[in-house]
């Protein structure tokens, strides 16, 4: 239940630790002189979150009192919670995980980044919340596009498959692809119907691509990421590739997609010349 008085008296054990440990220095606050327990006061704590010291006594109390979205958000940042700990504020309190948290600039996961050297010869790149590239190993960027060669603003995978003429003589059924991409990027994009920047690719899409015009007005939705590719490549010609996706706990929204063929096949081989045509790897796009 989300709010028994087990998880109650979990959040404000929780809160409590995470004030106890926060010197006013660290909260932008003067000390104050000596104290008697380490850490913030709990009026100071409600000052910083913009509540009623006496309300907030009460949820570090293990009160029957409710927390709105705005105030948990509030909390998270008066105690400077990292990603993992407002994740369990919100747990605690509303028994569900909080609205995404939209970082201004996207950068791959450092988890994520050597990850991507270590699969060659196998094509792999990581996109981030959007579907921008954010980084790609060599055969990654031999097999479809240059992504780092593009304008940072083109770096998409939407974008190369609806506006660049390369996607339709690199994919052999472009139109089944398109339109499963489509509805795998629809589902996504339900998490942020208000974010700007989905808001501008898809305005941008739509004046760019008759065919994703009319098929996004179907509203087809799919969740299946993983699946097999018929791809034509110019210069080691057509293979027939499997390709998965994989989220990692720090960065849940960032994927690392992965294309492989069984091995010893004849695809593989091929895979295997993809490396030599791309020349040294640049550290900056792994």
């Amino acid at each position: 239940m989300p709010n028994s008085p087990e998880r109650r008296r979990e959040l404000a054990g929780f809160l409590r630790g995470r004030r106890e440990r926060l010197s006013p220095q660290a909260a932008g606050l003067p000390s104050g002189g000596r104290r008697r327990t380490p850490g913030l006061r709990r009026e100071e704590v409600a000052v910083l979150a913009g509540v009623s010291p006496t309300w907030y006594t009460f949820l570090e109390q293990g009160r029957d009192v409710r927390a709105s979205v705005q105030v948990l958000e509030a909390l998270a940042r008066s105690l400077q919670l990292d990603a993992g700990e407002r994740t369990h504020l919100f747990l605690l309190a509303h028994g569900e995980h909080p609205p995404l948290a939209i970082p201004e600039v996207e950068t791959v996961d450092p988890a994520l980044a050597p990850l991507l050297a270590l699969l060659e010869p196998n094509p792999a790149y990581v996109t981030g919340r959007r579907w921008d590239v954010l980084a790609a190993n060599r055969p990654g960027r031999a097999l479809f596009t240059d992504w780092f060669a593009r304008p940072p603003g083109e770096r998409n995978i939407l974008l190369y498959m609806f506006t660049d003429p390369a996607a339709r003589e690199r994919l052999v059924d472009w139109t089944g692809e398109a339109q499963a991409l489509l509805a795998r990027f629809r589902a996504a994009a339900g998490r942020y119907v208000e974010d700007p920047a989905f808001v501008e690719l898809i305005s941008h899409l739509r004046d760019a691509s008759p065919e994703f015009r009319q098929w996004w007005s179907r509203h087809d939705v799919k969740t299946r990421n993983s699946g097999t590719k018929v791809l034509h490549h110019p210069a080691i010609g057509r293979m027939t590739l499997t390709h998965t996706v994989l989220h990692t706990a720090e960065a849940p929204e960032q994927k690392l997609v992965v294309y492989y063929a069984e091995p010893g096949s004849q695809d593989a081989e091929r895979l295997g010349h993809l490396l030599p045509a791309t020349g040294p790897d640049d550290p900056e796009q792994v």
